[in-house]
């Protein structure tokens, strides 16, 4: 009996140290590969310019992971420039970075440059809005839905329901830019199962908050008993708000709009009448989606263009009614805790 335990028990062991062999050949730490992948690498950033909420965020975001895992975050400022941009992506594509980021400031400007850096071997990421040229990832919303949102927002403060007389007016941002085009055939589309709606006036105000107001304020003059104005942008709808304000028409004429989420630019507006619906893509969730992007693509490294995917940003729906304490962020919260 003795002798047959001894046997099990050395066929065991035998057992255990074969098992071991493969198990001690691997590195101790199943995450070593992880940090090995992004450690020492570059990253290169052009957006349309860092002097507002969304590119901020992002920054702050990837540079608060590059810190921790060893890589390099390289941003290049055109400041709305497109001859700029040109040059900066250039500039980084010469540099060969790991991968590139590119935030457009039409459907157009950039196409080649895309082409290029994909032919170049580096892994290239559009955010916020997309070039007709397919990368390796997209990140943003989609704008057909942020559009179907303002409609909502049109139907529920203006709409038959609410005892409006359903006319709105539209202020857009650059023509050009994928975020007006799409987020316009989302708002057409929609508009279709919504006939009380009436657009009074669509024009366009580039992204600028004295535009926005310029248009605003002769939209009211003209169309005296307009119930709302839809605009695309919050940081250019806060001239809307301004010439609701001046007019003496807050709370009577809704201003609709959407944007990044940031507390002073959404939240606190909303808290205080200037906004009245609110569509939010949250720039910093968008952050940890970016990041989460670098640390996939740097992992897999797949070849330059073969495996394009999109990640699309979640939207939230901010009012009064709705707005909890955590419907917004602000750059500080993003650089203690991130995204």
């Amino acid at each position: 009996m003795i002798t047959i335990t001894l046997k099990l028990a050395t066929a065991t062991a035998l057992c255990l140290a074969a098992l071991a062999g493969p198990l001690a050949a691997q590195d101790a730490s199943p995450s070593a590969g992880f940090y090995d992948a992004l450690k020492g690498k570059k990253i290169g950033f052009v957006p349309i310019a860092m002097g507002f909420n969304e590119t901020q965020a992002w920054r702050t975001a990837m540079e608060r992971q590059a810190a921790a895992l060893g890589y390099e975050i390289i941003v290049r400022d055109p400041n709305w420039s497109i001859e700029a941009g040109i040059q900066a992506i250039n500039s980084l594509i010469e540099e060969q970075p790991d991968i590139l980021i590119i935030e457009n400031i039409d459907n157009r400007s950039y196409n080649r440059l895309v082409q290029k850096s994909v032919a170049a071997g580096i892994l290239t990421v559009q955010t916020q809005q997309r070039s007709e040229i397919v990368s390796d990832a997209y990140m943003g919303p989609d704008w057909n839905e942020m559009g179907r949102n303002a409609v909502q927002g049109m139907v529920e403060l203006c709409g038959k329901d609410s005892g409006k007389n359903g006319k709105v007016a539209i202020i857009q941002g650059a023509l050009t830019a994928p975020a007006s085009l799409l987020q316009m055939q989302g708002i057409e589309l929609a508009l279709k199962d919504h006939p009380e709606i009436t657009i009074v006036s669509n024009q366009a105000a580039d992204w600028d908050a004295t535009k926005a107001y310029q248009i605003a304020s002769t939209v009211l003059k003209q169309e005296a008993d307009i119930c709302g104005i839809a605009g695309f942008w919050d940081v250019a709808d806060a001239g809307i708000a301004s010439a609701v304000n001046e007019a003496g028409l807050q709370g009577k004429v809704a201003v609709i709009t959407s944007g990044s989420g940031a507390r002073d630019s959404a939240c606190d507006k909303v808290a205080v009448g200037d906004f009245s619906y609110y569509t939010s893509y949250n720039t910093a969730g968008q952050g940890r989606d970016l990041n989460a992007i670098i640390r996939t693509l740097l992992q897999t490294r797949p070849e330059p263009g073969s495996k394009p995917f999109d990640l699309l940003s979640p939207l939230i729906r901010i009012t009064k009614d709705t707005m909890t304490p955590s419907s917004c962020w602000t750059l500080e919260e993003l650089a203690q805790i991130g995204g």
